[in-house]
């Protein structure tokens, strides 16, 4: 069955299974592919380069900035973050998916440019598709952070300060889907992407 290629773009608080619902995207739809950003930051622990991130020089990202190859750029920390345009064209034009685990403000930058920049038939814009993950409230997500047991005090606060204003801004997507049970939120996921894809 000839299905959409779709450009799904994907935002989530921290702790709030985004990672694992993409995981589990990927298993279950072959023609899927995971949007591998670029930063300049160094590898941490067993980070893999073209698996993790592309990691490039400051020299190399600076010159890709300006060709305009990137469909967002951010400044973290004082390292560079990028998601190059290209591959996903490729992937689309292929007839396959590309997802792009984003923030939110990387996020909004891309929803911009497709949707103010792109003429309808770009395949960007033709297949683009937002959702949003939340937790069931802000408790459930600080047992999830306290459970995981990776992040001291000073880290959990910070982390649930971030998801207040990040949850502020879920009415911008075009979908958001509450992970408070995983195989529920991921059926969700699962048929708006077969809706959108033409599967269903």
């Amino acid at each position: 069955m000839k299905t959409k290629p779709l450009f799904i773009v994907m935002s989530a608080p921290s702790g709030c299974g985004k990672s694992t619902l993409i995981d589990m995207l990927l298993q279950e739809y072959p023609d899927l592919q995971y949007s591998v950003s670029c930063t300049t930051r160094k590898p941490r622990g067993e980070e893999e380069d073209g698996i993790d991130y592309h990691f490039l020089t400051v020299d190399r990202f600076r010159e890709l900035l300006a060709e305009d190859a990137f469909l967002e750029s951010a400044e973290v920390h004082g390292n560079y973050y990028g998601t190059l345009r290209q591959p996903i064209v490729d992937v689309l034009n292929e007839g396959n998916s590309m997802i792009l685990d984003i923030d939110v403000v990387g996020a909004a930058k891309v929803r911009h440019y497709v949707l103010h920049h792109l003429p309808a038939d770009n395949p960007l814009r033709a297949g683009y598709m937002d959702v949003f993950i939340k937790p069931p409230d802000m408790e459930a997500l600080r047992v999830r952070l306290e459970k995981r047991g990776t992040d001291s005090p000073e880290t959990i606060e910070r982390r649930l300060a971030n998801a207040d204003g990040e949850m502020a801004r879920a009415d911008e997507y075009m979908y958001q889907v509450v992970n408070d049970d995983l195989a529920i939120a991921y059926k969700r996921l699962c048929d708006l992407i077969d809706v959108r894809s033409g599967r269903m």
